[in-house]
């Protein structure tokens, strides 16, 4: 896993990366040495006149006051008296004085990649500096920080980190061992080992990592959930509405971006990581490993892996089944495996393959956003008259022969959805669905295959018709920026202030 989050993001979710301990204790050792220094002066007293009262050099002493070693907890108490206060004050994680503020705030931006990538010299010496002239230069360094946060948030920076994502995610065979192992940690303390996890057992996890689940009404658009962490709250939408088994995903996510130690994101590319994380140790509570693992042996001695049956066995969405599938199969059953999901369009909304089926990409290798060959079992599903069972079917394409099973959907608010879960040819056998007849040829990604009509149809009606597209919405819009991306900060600040319990 930190392999992962080193190579997109620098951070390991479950514990901060050495980098990240380094930088917090470096600022905390600062903003300890910035009270010692402003009690002392508080209290009238030199350096050399504290030196003398508890027996400690001038140079060690002020070592302390620049934030370059930090004092042991009996040289803290001998100040703390000295200074007509006690430990706990001089322990307050917050600066004394505007000014000392604005120089932490200075030196943290200055460590900051982008000021180096900039190449912008570092100020060594911010005290010869005036406050207004210190805030001046926090202020230009912070716009300068939020400016390089807007740019990433661009279409082109987005589909990058996308991509970069999907990259990594399959070099790893889409397996993150360090969620395994923390999901199936938590899910045992709170008794779920194995088959559904029920509502219940949700949130006891979530009482014992300090949070209460709240059902409301009115959560702001564009939110799934809004964890208070002051109070302790977690607000998800109402458990009456329909396809509420997906409330136990809302709120393992919500608890996930605790657990894993997120931060708010810096830029796209850690919005997309956070994501990707929690939306994984979700799907690892729900289906944990070890007996997602025996489940999934068994049934390939048996020849009859089905999808179906993964999902029935552990209470979850087709979907979710599917995509634990790609998490656990080339780990643990060596199938290499291929997963997407469409709409009946043809839009690739998002995919994984590591079995050598070609999806198509964009020329920066983003597969999502991308038209699905009409060959592909993704989209003859759709023709079918009755689709309440898995479908099956052998496709072969330059790449090679694969089989699939799909399942087809209806979603309240996109409409119709199919998703696709398959492997090579050689691999069929292990699976229900293999003795299928069904088969077609994709010659993808060359034009003669099903992107252009054929030539009876181009005949017949080429200059003879118009068509008014339909645009989707996301092709213009500017993606969102902010500390949590397509939130409105200011409603879900309203929104917390009137779910607050009273003080």
């Amino acid at each position: 896993m930190s392999n992962f989050t080193a190579d997109i993001a620098g951070a390991t979710p479950a514990t901060p990366s050495k980098t990240q301990k380094t930088g917090d204790k470096k600022q905390s050792a600062l903003i300890l040495g910035k009270r010692i220094k402003h009690f002392r002066k508080k209290s009238g007293l030199t350096l050399v006149e504290v030196s003398e009262k508890i027996g400690l050099s001038v140079s060690q002493l002020s070592l302390y006051e620049t934030g370059k070693r930090e004092p042991k907890i009996s040289v803290l108490a001998q100040l703390a008296a000295i200074f007509t206060t006690d430990i706990k004050t001089l322990l307050t994680a917050s600066a004394p004085s505007k000014r000392a503020e604005l120089e932490i705030k200075l030196l943290s931006l200055q460590q900051s990649e982008l000021l180096k990538e900039l190449q912008i010299p570092p100020i060594t010496n911010p005290q010869a500096l005036s406050e207004n002239a210190l805030e001046t230069i926090v202020t230009l360094s912070t716009a300068l920080h939020e400016q390089s946060r807007e740019k990433a948030a661009s279409s082109e920076g987005a589909r990058h980190a996308n991509t970069l994502i999907r990259q990594r995610m399959h070099e790893l065979n889409n397996y993150l061992p360090e969620i395994e192992k923390l999901a199936e940690e938590l899910m045992a303390q709170v008794g779920h080992t194995n088959g559904a996890l029920t509502h219940r057992t949700v949130a006891v996890l979530a009482e014992k990592l300090g949070f209460e689940l709240i059902f409301v009404e009115d959560l702001p658009q564009n939110t799934r959930s809004i964890t208070d962490l002051e109070n302790g709250r977690i607000y998800l939408p109402p458990a009456s509405i329909p396809g509420g088994h997906g409330l136990r995903a809302l709120a393992l996510q919500a608890m996930a971006h605790r657990i894993l130690k997120h931060k708010p994101p810096s830029n796209y590319a850690e919005f997309l990581r956070h994501r990707l994380e929690i939306n994984y140790f979700s799907s690892a509570c729900l289906i944990p490993e070890t007996a997602a693992k025996e489940f999934l042996l068994r049934a390939k001695q048996n020849r009859n892996l089905a999808i179906e049956d993964f999902r029935d066995a552990f209470g979850v969405t087709h979907e979710t089944a599917a995509h634990r599938f790609t998490n656990l199969a080339t780990t643990h059953l060596d199938l290499p495996v291929h997963f997407y999901r469409t709409d009946t369009a043809g839009l690739l909304i998002r995919g994984f393959a590591n079995d050598g089926l070609v999806l198509p990409t964009d020329s920066a290798g983003n597969a999502e956003g991308q038209i699905l060959c009409r060959k592909f079992p993704g989209r003859t599903a759709f023709q079918r008259r009755t689709r309440t069972s898995e479908f099956y079917q052998y496709t072969d394409t330059p790449a090679g022969t694969f089989w699939s099973s799909v399942q087809t959907g209806e979603a309240e608010t996109s409409g119709g959805f199919s998703i696709t879960c398959g492997v090579a040819f050689s691999d069929a056998k292990w699976f229900r669905g293999s003795d299928t007849t069904v088969r077609r040829v994709s010659k993808c990604p060359s034009s003669k295959c099903c992107k252009l009509p054929s030539t009876q149809l181009r005949n017949r009606w080429q200059n003879k018709s118009w068509a008014s597209a339909k645009m989707h919405q996301y092709i213009l819009a500017p993606l969102p920026s902010g500390d949590f991306p397509g939130v409105d900060e200011t409603e879900m600040y309203e929104f917390l202030s009137r779910h607050a319990p009273s003080s």
